[in-house]
């Protein structure tokens, strides 16, 4: 998952659909498709084919669930506007008979909503305001389950810092304690080995983790604005090396001399691949930015499809030739590596070092974003109603909070596929899972005493059935208890 791009789409119909297929392709594919080759090939070929698709089917329900409670919040506003109108001309009347006027001079009574609806003036389900999450939380949750959404949230963003955090120092590590001499890419290096003379390669680790920190760190305490051109640039950097590293692997195993030998299946790594997957397919909590823009929003549904349907498709092509291409204990936890120290792959140097820090630049550029998220989070949880803190609390209390924790956690471990595996496992699946599901159920109960049941909104989920929901928690429900199961039988073994 990325931050939001873009505010707005063009207006044009044809390039509307276009521009917003490519901007939730970018939207969805991130950090996370970096760490799945290793995944993929720690789980086997054909349990992590199996996973993917269906991890990609269950996002995409939950996507058209979001899609469906931003309509219903729409509805809801709307109701709630016209609601006021309609006291506010009973007043003015009220007042108007009290002053000897004839209240039968006065406007026409405001129709009922449905008679609106069903006039062809206006569909209240349009989707025109922007709602975000937080908010349709706070419409259609009671106070428990509001405050359960901004944990969730905040734990989710807590956990994309840590995998930030970690994946910049590893890719310096390695790029400038790694061997560059074209024979290191059959050698595993282990934290304890040199670097630089006394200092080893965790030294290095943490070195680069500091300077980090003391260089983005400070962007936490201010507000990050004025970044779309700046986020052009890395998506264009990004696409460029996904691309080489698709191309290269695909040309080394068509030469006949991938080393790749990935085994059929090995249940071990399913906990880590879906965790993996599903902070992979990640984009619900940013929909109501990518949405609401799109003025013709009759093609929502096909643009979603066929999103999910080509990032489906590019997750399992870039994984794939992976795990063939190089040999599955050599894959590092950043894909990207184990282009920077095998020239049998690429032997150029400086194509080399630009995929080895590629990640970098693109990563070091979201960081004060998803920093600047998380700390606004953290002040909507304690004061949602828009009021202020005093100056320490809000300048130094709530930026350090925000800041300390992932930065602890980086200096810890630096196992990427863990953390990202981690953080969708839990934080993931509430925010994929958990709440979309919530929020088109409670969407749905909310609406049907205003609205009636004959009344249908037009956006509705083509998984509209009681069932789907109640699957979509069950199946929430059961990767929680297996994930942590793993977890403490493994801890266990160890």
């Amino acid at each position: 998952m990325e931050p939001e791009l873009f505010s707005s789409i063009p207006p044009h119909p044809l390039s509307q659909i276009s521009v917003g297929l490519v901007y939730m392709f970018n939207l969805i594919v991130g950090t996370g498709a970096l760490t799945m080759p290793k995944a993929f090939a720690t789980a086997g070929w054909a349990v992590s084919l199996a996973l993917i698709c269906f991890l990609a089917f269950m996002s995409y329900m939950t996507t058209t669930f979001v899609i469906e409670a931003m309509a219903a919040a729409n509805a809801q506003l709307r109701w709630k506007r016209r609601e006021q109108e309609e006291t506010d001309y009973n007043d003015s009347t009220s007042e108007d008979s009290d002053d000897g006027l004839d209240p039968s001079r006065s406007e026409p009574e405001t129709k009922p909503i449905l008679s609106v609806q069903r006039s062809g003036h206006a569909d209240h389900f349009d989707i025109v305001e922007r709602v975000e999450m937080g908010q349709m939380a706070s419409m259609f949750f009671n106070k428990v389950g509001v405050n359960m959404f901004y944990i969730c949230i905040i734990v989710y963003l807590y956990g994309d810092l840590a995998i930030y955090a970690a994946a910049v120092p590893i890719s310096l590590m390695e790029v400038a304690c790694g061997n560059r001499s074209c024979s290191a890419g059959g050698v595993k290096f282990n934290d304890t080995d040199a670097c630089w003379g006394p200092v080893t390669r965790a030294d290095a680790y943490r070195v680069f983790l500091s300077v980090f920190t003391l260089l983005l760190g400070p962007f936490t305490f201010f507000n990050a604005q004025k970044t779309k051109y700046l986020q052009i640039l890395t998506s264009l950097m990004r696409w460029i090396a996904f691309t080489m590293m698709i191309v290269l692997a695909l040309i080394r195993i068509g030469k006949g001399t991938g080393e790749g030998r990935p085994p059929l299946a090995n249940l071990r790594g399913v906990p880590n691949l879906f965790g993996v997957c599903v902070y992979s397919f990640m984009c619900q909590h940013s929909l109501p930015s990518l949405v609401t823009p799109i003025s013709e929003k009759k093609r929502v549904g096909a643009l979603v499809l066929a999103d999910y349907s080509l990032i489906l498709g590019f997750y399992v092509l870039l994984s794939f030739t992976a795990i063939f291409c190089f040999d599955s204990s050599l894959l590092h936890d950043m894909y990207t590596l184990n282009f920077t120290d095998n020239c049998d792959v690429l032997d150029i140097p400086v194509l080399r070092y630009f995929l080895g820090l590629f990640p970098v630049f693109t990563i070091s550029t979201n960081f004060p974003i998803i920093a600047v998220t998380l700390r606004n989070n953290w002040k909507t949880l304690f004061h949602r109603d828009g009021g202020t803190y005093p100056w320490v609390v809000d300048r130094v209390v709530f930026p350090l909070i925000t800041l300390v924790p992932p930065i602890v956690v980086a200096f810890c471990t630096h196992n990427l596929e863990s953390l990202v595996g981690i953080t969708g496992s839990y934080a993931g699946t509430g925010i994929q899972y958990v709440i979309p599901a919530f929020l088109v159920f409670t969407a749905r109960r909310h609406l049907e005493p205003v609205m009636g049941r004959e009344c249908v909104n037009k956006h509705q989920s083509p998984f509209h059935h009681a069932f789907w929901v109640w699957f979509v928690l069950l199946w929430a429900a059961f990767c929680l208890m297996f994930v942590t199961a793993n977890i403490i039988l493994t801890d266990t073994m160890k």
